[in-house]
């Protein structure tokens, strides 16, 4: 490895690091152009290289997560599992293809990629504005119905306040709370919504195995195929499919990553030559870059880095693309 590879490894995988830990996702999909357009590797090197980076952001994540218990081991190693047959088929096929044609199916990945990172981001937004609007409203109309009181009736008796509870009732409703959290604490280990509107004869979802097989089998396919991890399709899949909340999704969708981009892995071994002493400094690199952007995400509006990156995707796709087809 050259000292010019090494230094633009260094600011790329940072980067890589850096968008992974603020956004949760994405950040992957450079590896690919990084590795081909400023480190000289082939797109079979680098669609098979890109493996080792997502494989340890992978493992970053995972541990974050599963100390934070947004982690379903189970379902998470069932879905992998799954997904194992794609993953093979997957890097099988992408062995075998024309590098331009690769590399022109990989720009319009990442078109899709930022499509996707806009779409969810403009549905998160929007999601939060309704929050806050009805925690305003709320807000108003209790300030509003406290202020007629005071107008209505400006003098309170004894009568009218209300009646302190009986200690046995007190005991009751702690010990209600106390069940109630007990409750959710199970439903969460089996992976099960644990919300407010979710009452003890909610039906839990239908399992559906040939839907989940189709979905984790596409999955791995997409990370054998591309070398990337994934993650904006898997965590819908995990959400749909298995009706796992939008948290514990994402948690649980590194462990899917992380069987998938090891398989993909290891069939691709022995298929070509792999810098390894790179990939270990482009891999290194995007560990600590994620670990800070974990720690800038709060310091950070979402929607802004979020539409940043997507136009920074749609601006390389075209570019490759345009490189691609020209080639061709």
């Amino acid at each position: 490895m050259s000292v010019l590879i090494a230094a633009a490894a260094l600011p790329c995988g940072l980067l890589i690091g850096l968008l992974l830990g603020a956004l949760g996702g994405g950040g992957s999909v450079l590896a690919v152009p990084a590795l081909v357009y400023l480190m000289g590797q082939s797109p079979h090197e680098a669609t098979a290289g890109a493996l080792v980076v997502v494989a340890v952001g992978a493992v970053s994540g995972l541990l974050c997560h599963a100390r934070a218990g947004r982690v379903r081991w189970a379902a998470g190693a069932t879905f992998g599992a799954l997904g194992t047959a794609g993953s093979f088929a997957g890097s099988r096929w992408s062995a075998a293809l024309d590098p331009g044609v690769l590399m022109a199916a990989f720009s319009v990945l990442m078109l899709v990629v930022a499509a996707g990172m806009v779409t969810r981001g403009t549905r998160k937004s929007e999601r939060a504005d309704a929050e806050a609007g009805s925690e305003a409203g709320s807000e108003n109309q209790s300030e509003d119905g406290s202020e007629n009181r005071s107008e209505n009736g400006s003098e309170t008796t004894a009568k009218e306040s209300p009646p302190r509870a009986h200690p046995a009732r007190l005991r009751d409703a702690v010990c209600l709370r106390e069940a109630t959290r007990l409750r959710q604490a199970v439903r969460r280990s089996l992976g099960r919504p644990t919300g407010p509107h979710i009452s003890r004869t909610s039906p839990a979802p239908r399992p559906r195995p040939l839907r989940t097989i189709v979905t984790a089998s596409a999955v791995g396919l997409l990370t054998g195929f591309f070398g990337v991890g994934g993650g904006f399709v898997v965590v819908p899949a995990l959400t749909l499919v298995l009706g796992l909340e939008m948290p514990v999704a994402v948690g649980t969708s590194l462990l899917v990553i992380l069987i998938n981009s090891g398989v993909a892995l290891a069939t691709r071994a022995g298929t070509g030559s792999l810098d390894w002493p790179l990939l270990a400094t482009l891999a290194a690199c995007a560990a600590v870059g994620s670990h800070l952007g974990n720690r800038l995400a709060g310091h950070l509006r979402p929607r802004t880095l979020t539409t940043s990156f997507a136009a920074l995707v749609a601006v390389l796709a075209l570019a490759m693309a345009a490189t691609t087809l020209t080639g061709l």
